[in-house]
């Protein structure tokens, strides 16, 4: 079996390099997968960041969504079989999807969404998870009664244009999201925002619509930048999520007055420490796989390139830092 992947080059750790690894033996509860279409999110090019920095001894392959057909299974993995269509967001502490084939814990995967091709599927896995488990597990807006706000800041990006719809069509919560040019807010009202708002004065913006305070807020962008916003303009007894780290210490002050929580979501977490519900990222994923098949969720993708080459990586890492990616970028091979 011949496999090939694209890495970051030890030499030179600004660029990837192409590598032929060795054939994986799957463990345990491993899937060796055939990887069909990767997605490239802000990780990739954090961690990519990350290794420019600190340097590497090893080429590092990167990539955590993939879809894919799984070609053997581990000694213990149960619902999975040869020939199986699967999708999943990874690990970031294995080998990473950027490659031809790739080994995974099968319980951090699902079934492909059927109605759904390689490419459309790679697009949601990561973003799916994160969506759902702040949403879900960490706000617990499902339990939220009519006439509660969520405020969801980056709702044009890969995590907000599947956290829309999902707080629109699984709580009560009035969905807000902010977007700051013409074709992001018209992205976020399609997926179910009911008022969308410049993040540029995000308070006063919102005050012209006579909102002064939210309940809940999910903050998928620059957590320094929109911190002291946040705290303005959380309820008493709100919840605060956000998935992006700080690099400048977070005044708690207000949010002790308001009894406010914050939460943060890393999807990683569970497949980092195995923690002993690990397997609920593969029965999130086969729940929001049956949301796509019903017509209730749609894919993210918005733009797909072909090949697993340097040159294609590059040029995708290269789009997501542009700053401006609306929806989830693939590649395909």
């Amino acid at each position: 079996m011949l496999i090939k992947a694209i890495a970051v080059d030890p030499k030179n750790p600004a660029g990837f390099i192409e590598i032929a690894p060795e054939k994986p033996a799957p463990g345990q509860y491993d899937l060796l997968v055939e990887v069909k279409a990767v997605s490239v999110n802000p990780v990739d090019t954090k961690v990519h960041a990350g290794l420019q920095k600190n340097g590497l001894q090893q080429p590092r392959i990167l990539g955590w969504d993939a879809s894919g057909v799984v070609l053997e299974v581990g000694s213990s993995v149960s619902g999975f079989k040869p020939g199986d269509e699967v999708w999943y967001a990874g690990d970031i502490t294995r080998p990473g999807s950027n490659s031809t084939h790739q080994l995974i814990d099968s319980r951090i995967v699902a079934h492909k969404p059927a109605s759904q091709d390689w490419a459309q599927a790679a697009a949601m896995p990561l973003t799916a998870l994160t969506a759902w488990e702040a949403l879900f597990e960490h706000l617990n807006i499902q339990h939220a009664a009519a006439g509660k706000t969520l405020l969801i800041i980056g709702g044009a990006g890969g995590v907000g244009s599947l956290a829309i719809p999902l707080a629109a069509q699984r709580s009560k919560v009035k969905v807000i999201a902010t977007a700051s040019r013409p074709e992001s807010a018209a992205w976020c009202r399609e997926r179910g925002a009911e008022l969308v708002v410049d993040y540029r004065d995000l308070k006063g913006n919102l005050a012209k619509e006579g909102i002064e305070s939210v309940d809940y807020i999910l903050c998928l962008n620059d957590t320094d930048g929109h911190w002291q916003a946040i705290s303005d303009l959380i309820a008493p007894l709100g919840h605060i999520c956000t998935i992006v780290e700080n690099s400048q210490p977070l005044d708690q002050n207000a949010l002790k007055l308001k009894s406010a929580a914050l939460h943060w979501e890393f999807m990683f977490t569970r497949s980092m420490f195995t923690t002993p519900d690990i397997a609920q990222q593969g029965e999130i994923l086969k729940q929001v796989a049956q949301l796509i098949d019903e017509g209730k969720l749609t894919t993210t993708l918005s733009e797909t390139l072909q090949g697993l080459t340097v040159d294609t990586l590059t040029a995708a890492h290269a789009k997501l830092l542009d700053g401006h990616m609306q929806g989830k970028l693939v590649i395909t091979y």
